[in-house]
């Protein structure tokens, strides 16, 4: 049996939800208040206002795509095994990345309170990458002339451009298409 959800707890989930469809311009405390099942009292009760409770949902999400690369990047296998389960790990394609389309709302980015959470876990998601791909370098596994950091940002890329391709056609086609490809680079190695 789970454990009820607190009203702080709700109004969190509501946000990163409406954070995700919607966007921080897009996502009113009324919105917020109405999907968690909180008044505005509740609200104003746990965080200072809009920012305060964005700042919360954006945090938890960049937390959670921080724990799930690593879950796979930490994981077992060679480099290139650990980097193809991070790029065919199940994602909800058609809806894009969580944090990667915070990118595209200028209040986010206007703010560096709020944008300071999505700039560190895809700068932390970058580092792990590197870190991967220099232990294929060092085993031999991955060919020597590759430089881990700019095969970490490529890894990036490809995955939050395979998103927008996605949305932009309504299909997973090029998502897929685009990891495929980076694979069979990879691989190539």
């Amino acid at each position: 049996m789970s454990t009820p959800k607190t009203t702080s707890e709700r109004l969190v989930e509501a946000t990163r939800e409406l954070l995700w469809e919607r966007g921080y311009v897009g996502t009113s405390p009324k919105a917020v208040q109405q999907a968690a099942g909180a008044g505005q009292g509740s609200m104003y009760h746990h965080f200072t206002g809009k920012q305060d409770l964005a700042l919360a949902a954006i945090r938890r999400t960049a937390e959670e795509m921080g724990a799930a690369a690593e879950a796979v990047l930490g994981g077992e296998g060679s480099a290139y095994a650990r980097i193809e389960a991070y790029l065919l790990r199940e994602r909800e394609v058609l809806r894009g990345c969580p944090v990667g389309r915070l990118t595209m709302d200028p209040e986010v980015i206007a703010d560096p309170e709020l944008r300071a959470p999505v700039e560190e876990v895809l700068g932390r998601l970058r580092g792990r990458l590197a870190e991967v791909v220099q232990e294929g370098l060092d085993s031999g596994e991955l060919r020597g002339s590759l430089d881990p950091e700019e095969i970490a940002a490529t890894v990036v890329a490809t995955v939050q451009g395979g998103y927008v391709l996605a949305r932009a056609t309504g299909s997973r086609a090029p998502f897929d298409s685009a990891v495929r490809g980076l694979l069979a680079l990879l691989a190539a190695t």
